[in-house]
């Protein structure tokens, strides 16, 4: 029997890389949803108070209906320990990232890139 094993290397450098893929100016915090996740839904009323009351804008990526969403979002969400779903936040300044169901000021930290 033969095994080959892959390096995980270039994996890792192209999850830092975030230059080949969403790339719009003044674009840089992306929100991955599904249309009918709950725990989605949830978080876009976070979204909506933040930008109502900070100004700030979070760029809103269905995935569950739209394949190059998904496939970014897999691209971005491939850390050690990735989120595996939605929602799924990313600061692409700051390279942080949110799993799942967070609080309003957990969104508004990661924002701000605190």
């Amino acid at each position: 029997m033969l095994f080959i094993v892959a390096p995980i290397y270039p994996v890792v450098e192209f999850c830092l890389n975030f230059t080949t893929g969403y790339n719009k100016p003044m674009e840089n915090l992306l929100f991955f949803y599904g249309t009918e996740c709950p725990h989605c839904i949830r978080m876009e009323k976070h979204l909506a108070k933040l930008t109502k009351e900070e100004g700030i804008k979070v760029t809103k990526l269905e995935i569950w209906h739209n394949k190059a969403n998904n496939k970014l979002c897999e691209q971005y969400d491939c850390e050690a320990e990735p989120c595996g779903g939605v929602p799924f936040f990313l600061n692409q300044k700051t390279k942080k990232t949110l799993c799942g169901e967070v609080t309003y000021k957990e969104i508004k930290e990661w924002a701000e890139g605190k």
